[in-house]
């Protein structure tokens, strides 16, 4: 009989503490029709309209980090991807045509998208948004990055951190 009332007391215990652990945040991405995004492929053979599951599985987690690090518990976003276009080009009259992106000052990224921001069932805000950074060769540190998909990272953290960040005042 003891056995059996310290298996109820552990189960009373564990269940009280369940019920106070704060509410996390979520980040929910979804892409819509990946098949005829503009440019979001890392391997092109050619001018092929699309996106690669590796550019998606990438970006969805970092959209997800981003959500870890600005919204506050409780919040849930979630992000419906529509487009993406990638910094750069391939450009095919050079030699390594289809495995390097050429990075020029008109090929800035951008990623349409529609989100919406809830707590607790009650919509926040929603909206549609593009998000682009036509200035991304001039940003500091960009460049050195090893990081293939570093341009959209740097402008969805920039994005994300103006759009959805906890505004700390303080007083004087």
């Amino acid at each position: 009989m003891r056995p059996a009332l310290t298996f109820v007391a552990l189960s009373l215990l564990a269940s009280s503490s369940l019920a106070q652990t704060p509410p996390s945040t979520s980040v929910e991405v979804n892409y819509d029709k990946p098949d005829h995004f503009r440019d979001a492929s890392l391997n092109s053979n050619g001018y092929e309209r699309g996106a690669d599951e590796q550019v998606m599985k990438e970006l969805r987690s970092y959209l997800q980090a981003l959500g870890k690090r600005y919204l506050p518990p409780g919040q849930t976003l979630r992000i419906d991807i529509t487009d993406i276009d990638l910094a750069g080009r391939y450009e095919p009259w050079h030699a390594q045509a289809y495995s390097i992106r050429f990075m020029r000052d008109i090929t800035w990224p951008s990623i349409d998208l529609h989100y919406v921001l809830s707590q607790q069932g009650q919509t926040l805000s929603q909206a549609d948004a593009r998000v682009t950074d036509k200035f991304y060769l001039q940003r500091p540190g960009r460049s050195t990055s090893n990081d293939r998909l570093y341009a959209e990272k740097a402008m969805l953290d920039e994005w994300f951190r103006k759009q959805f960040a906890v505004q700390q005042h303080t007083s004087s």
